[in-house]
């Protein structure tokens, strides 16, 4: 399958056959003797489990996506904290070494736990991560201002992760 799927309910659909049959083969799932939808394996077309348990996203690894996600979001930090080195050293004008060795190190932080995220107390170090970044504001101001930002997206993050996992 390439594109989204459509709910063939919500719509009039001229493939049906006459009386109204339906099924499997015309857009909607199979129902079991109480007209609820039978239970499937992990990957099967309805998204249930074996122990009747709905999974609560079509993804077909829903862990690995939420990782990815956490990975992603660690790594940009990462990059921006690199790459505004120099900007704020430009613009900002005393940022001291002991300010861009903090900076690095928040980066290099970051990518260490971005390549940890199958551990669950990565996304704990993470959160640590943006207070850390925030409280470097007093450093520079534009530190903080990026602790605001990467902790608002880190916050989505976990919000995407609690609703996907549970």
């Amino acid at each position: 399958m390439t594109g989204p799927e459509r709910d063939l309910r919500a719509t009039d659909d001229v493939t049906r056959p006459p009386g109204g049959e339906t099924g499997p083969s015309h857009g909607e799932p199979a129902t079991g003797e109480a007209g609820t939808p039978d239970q499937g394996t992990p990957g099967s077309p309805t998204g249930e489990s074996q122990a009747g348990q709905v999974r609560r996203s079509g993804l077909r690894n829903p862990q690995a996506a939420v990782r990815g996600l956490g990975a992603g979001t660690l790594g940009l930090e990462a990059l921006v904290l690199l790459l505004a080195i120099q900007p704020i050293r430009v613009v900002g004008g005393d940022l001291g070494g002991a300010a861009i060795a903090v900076v690095v190190a928040l980066a290099v932080a970051a990518i260490l736990l971005a390549g940890m995220m199958r551990r669950p107390w990565a996304w704990h170090a993470g959160t640590v991560l943006q207070g850390l970044l925030m409280l470097a504001g007093l450093l520079h101001w534009s530190l903080l201002v990026l602790g605001i930002i990467f902790a608002l997206v880190w916050a989505y993050a976990l919000h995407v992760r609690r609703v996907i996992l549970g």
